[in-house]
């Protein structure tokens, strides 16, 4: 399967990706069965979390193909090795690095870099980019989304990440919006799982109104 099959296949079960930045290997499995369990199918550990790849690893072998597990805040190339030698298949960058993202797709991993402006957009389409991360998104607006996506190549995804809550994702999906990236209104280091579960069905709940 490719990675541009692999990223539709878990965004049409769900287009939401948990951004977990800080849990601990100690939280992990507890934290991915309460994202599992509140209806979320991908999970992305930040690598500047408390040992990452093994996080990474932990997840991976719980829930094996029922989730696309990765990495966020991917910087270079060799993290990207690191993170597949994990056990990751997604690989989520702030920036649109070519580097980080040609090392994803000569490694047949999902890469959905951080971008802003168009420029930016095609730069990362150009290195081998599966999709887009519009980030950050309180910083533009679903009519800046939707102007981008006039130019945009069809099939390609586009998620919005940043300031993304339960309740304001509809005129993001309206300008066309592939799915969305929750960080910290998911998921602050130390939450229970049970927390985490609550946030994660109510997310849910608000990008299927």
């Amino acid at each position: 399967m490719s990675a541009k099959e692999l990223l539709k296949q878990y965004l049409d079960q769900c287009p939401l990706i948990a951004i977990v930045r800080g849990l601990t290997p100690a939280d992990a499995e507890a934290v991915g069965d309460a994202v599992q369990e509140g209806g979320i199918r991908i999970i992305e550990v930040p690598l500047n979390s408390p040992e990452p790849l093994r996080s990474i690893e932990l997840l991976a072998r719980r829930f094996g193909d029922s989730m696309l597990v990765g990495a966020g805040t991917v910087l270079d190339r060799a993290q990207v090795a690191q993170v597949r030698d994990a056990g990751g298949r997604i690989i989520v960058s702030p920036d649109t690095n070519p580097d980080v993202i040609s090392a994803s797709a000569e490694a047949g991993l999902v890469s959905t870099p951080g971008y802003f402006t168009p420029s930016e957009a095609f730069a990362a389409i150009r290195a081998g980019a599966t999709g887009l991360k519009l980030f950050p998104a309180e910083g533009a607006s679903p009519g800046v989304l939707k102007a981008q996506l006039a130019v945009i190549p069809r099939g390609v995804p586009v998620m919005a990440v940043g300031g993304i809550s339960p309740d304001n994702m509809r005129p993001w999906l309206d300008a066309g919006a592939s799915g969305f990236g929750l960080g910290s209104g998911l998921y602050k280091p130390g939450q229970s799982a049970a927390e985490t579960l609550e946030k994660a069905r109510a997310y849910v709940a608000g990008v299927r109104n």
